[in-house]
């Protein structure tokens, strides 16, 4: 059916055409499309506009283009927070209905790097607790952690089995953490992470990495969280300035 109704560019019809029918159920989520030459004789455009289209949807996340292989409608995200909130992937799994757990990977002591000293303003003689963890959402791996907590702060009654580190520090380590400095970085395929957390080759990861403060104002934690971009999305309130 050709899509040819209104005066805008024919590609942003394409792109409207395509997610109406994917919100339908007219194309299911991990379902391949039609090949481009039979998608753009539906639609009634030339394959180059067709592809723009695609090429898109592809940066929303909305499909997944998989070289010789097709084109496929990626799986919506199960769990989507404000950037500008700040909530441990815990509460983050909890309000999407499932099940948060954790499968602990290592936990080390080590001495400051020139990279904390500047972080934390702490010296090179001071030791950090690195945790390594997998966050898990009803049993199915969605975030890969890595939290890095000067040795001071950190409860000497900690143990592997507990999941949020914001809960243990404000209930075991009396530190509140109430604010944080966050950088989001888009990442393709990590050699070490990606299997981990069971992706295909071609599912991308987000990488949020944050330095929390607490209500001193002193910062307590840096974390190094890598979420699978199938499974997560952020937004972000932006309000103008007058």
């Amino acid at each position: 059916m050709s899509i040819k109704t209104d005066n805008r560019h024919l590609y942003l019809q394409v792109i409207d055409k395509l997610k109406k029918d994917i919100e339908a159920g007219v194309y299911k989520e991990k379902e391949k499309l039609p090949s481009e030459f039979d998608l753009s004789k539906q639609l009634g455009v030339s394959r180059a506009t067709l592809r723009e289209a695609l090429r898109i949807l592809e940066e929303e996340n909305v499909i997944i283009r998989r070289h010789g292989v097709g084109t496929f409608v990626n799986s919506k995200p199960l769990f989507s927070s404000g950037i500008e909130q700040l909530n441990s992937v815990t509460n983050m799994i909890k309000q999407a209905g499932m099940e948060p757990g954790t499968i602990f990977l290592s936990s080390t002591t080590q001495g400051a790097t020139e990279e904390d000293v500047r972080r934390f303003s702490c010296d090179l003689d001071d030791e950090f607790v690195l945790i390594e963890r997998v966050r898990t959402a009803n049993g199915d791996p969605v975030v890969y952690c890595l939290d890095k907590i000067p040795k001071k702060v950190f409860p000497e009654n900690f143990t592997h089995k507990d999941g949020s580190i914001f809960y243990m520090l404000e209930n075991e380590g009396d530190h509140k953490i109430t604010h944080a400095v966050a950088q989001i970085e888009p990442l393709g395929y990590h050699e070490k992470i990606s299997p981990i957390l069971e992706c295909e080759p071609e599912t991308a990861l987000l990488v949020l990495k944050q330095l929390h403060y607490d209500e001193m104002d002193e910062p307590i934690l840096y974390s190094v969280n890598y979420f699978r971009a199938d499974k997560f999305s952020f937004h972000v309130l932006r309000k103008r300035v007058f």
